[in-house]
């Protein structure tokens, strides 16, 4: 009976909650969100050994059976009492001290970040302090906590604004109330919140088994970007791919000033950007155009393994950048020996090429400048400006294959084309002027 923690919610109900996410989110999905969050928050609340109650809204028999199922039977559950959002929290900390604990703490649950040593660290702080808050980035409090309930702790008219943490100990300084402050999170209210969260949780180590980075990960939006230029011959074959993934994902094809019948053989439930000639210069706009968490920029001439968006989403759970293996359909042995090395690249150089699919954290593409607005290797300079950043690749398991149409046929031709692309890369290093690399790089379209 010396510490308990009161977790005060609101029962998730689809179009209920979280509806700020929406529609990035669908209602449905901002449900399980907080779901998501309720169950880690409680994980963590379970490591601190302290008493755990749950006051939530709406009141009924049928919303405490629902919470009940997300955060267990086995704990004191008491419906919010108040008119207030101040109301009710002071009456939540009146219900549980008039149980006899010494000390007690509530909870939001917009912070699936919360980690035990930060509720511990709360606890500590009480001893000296007679109360506790955790800060928001937002100038709000996820946590607050004490040895006795203060009314003016809860004395605001409104909350919900950029001063309330402000605004609050201003009044308990005047009470001579002291206060002290345990960790900083970042509530998650917005799209926006979900996508630096994202970047975050790959590097939170104690974290990266919660339900919440799996969900998040899971429901990642795709926008699959492709450049364009004179694709008559294979344009159709990109589009019978794409064809079960258009409902799932965004996709934007960006042209370059085709001028055979590319464009009146796209189909008109596509986005088209016209406009753009370069391949960077495409691909930029396009990923300016997009509103995916996740940027796929993908070659018209590849063709896509089974369930890439799920694939994807995979290996951008635990990296902010990432890439196909490759794979071409010859069996020609220079065509083999270029899909290990180009592989290999990846692994051990930290190099990925555009046809091997690059995909992008939509943060990190922007932070980076986008591609450089080069007329070659646009991709290997954008891999290299993510190396030095010390941004670790991942690679999927799975192959793209991507034709095999710049190579001539024969052996020794296949050889001598290998052997100039290797050339010009070396060239590029050491400072050779672009326009000059880029001529010797003739179009093939």
């Amino acid at each position: 009976m010396e510490q308990a923690i009161v977790i005060f919610t609101r029962v998730p109900e689809a179009g209920k909650t979280k509806t700020r996410m929406m529609p990035h989110l669908t209602a449905g999905q901002c449900k399980k969100l907080h779901t998501y969050f309720l169950k880690d928050i409680r994980k963590e609340c379970e490591k601190t050994g302290a008493d755990i109650f749950v006051c939530y809204t709406p009141n009924g028999e049928e919303n405490e059976t629902e919470i009940k199922a997300i955060l267990g039977k086995e704990k004191g559950y008491f419906p919010q009492k108040g008119e207030t959002l101040g109301e009710r929290m002071y009456c939540a900390m009146e219900t549980v001290f008039s149980k006899g604990y010494r000390k007690c703490i509530l909870i939001g649950t917009d912070v699936p970040e919360l980690q035990v040593d930060y509720l511990w660290r709360a606890f500590q702080v009480l001893e000296k302090k007679d109360v506790v808050f955790g800060k928001t980035m937002d100038g709000g409090y996820y946590l607050v906590g004490m040895k006795k309930p203060y009314k003016e702790v809860f004395g605001l008219s409104e909350y919900g604004h950029g001063s309330v943490l402000e605004e609050t100990v201003h009044v308990l300084h005047k009470a001579n109330i002291t206060v002290g402050y345990t960790n900083i999170l970042e509530d998650m209210d917005t799209p926006e919140d979900l996508q630096r969260y994202r970047g975050r949780m790959r590097n939170i180590s104690p974290l990266q088994e919660s339900e919440t980075k799996k969900y998040v990960a899971k429901i990642a939006k795709i926008s699959i970007i492709i450049p364009i230029y004179n694709e008559e011959n294979i344009i159709e074959k990109m589009q019978e791919q794409l064809e079960t993934l258009k409902e799932k994902c965004e996709i934007i094809f960006v042209d370059g000033g085709s001028k055979d019948r590319t464009l009146e053989l796209i189909k008109p439930e596509y986005k088209v950007i016209k406009g753009y000639k370069g391949r960077a210069k495409q691909m930029n706009a396009g990923a300016k155009e997009s509103h995916g968490d996740i940027l796929f920029f993908l070659h018209c001439d590849s063709e896509l393994p089974e369930n890439p968006l799920a694939t994807i989403r995979r290996v951008m759970r635990d990296h902010a950048a990432g890439c196909f293996g490759i794979a071409f359909h010859s069996w020609n042995f220079f065509m083999w020996t270029c899909r290990v090395i180009s592989n290999h690249r990846v692994k051990d150089r930290k190099v990925m090429f555009g046809d091997q699919g690059i995909f992008v954290d939509r943060n990190l593409f922007f932070e980076v400048g986008m591609f450089p607005e080069i007329p070659i290797m646009e991709d290997y300079q954008f891999s290299l400006i993510l190396k030095e950043m010390g941004v670790k690749l991942g690679m999927a398991r799975s192959r793209i294959y991507t034709s095999d149409r710049r190579f001539p046929k024969g052996t020794i031709p296949k050889l001598k084309v290998m052997w100039k692309m290797n050339r010009l890369r070396k060239m590029y290093r050491d400072g050779v002027d672009i326009e000059t690399i880029s001529k010797m790089y003739k179009d093939i379209r």
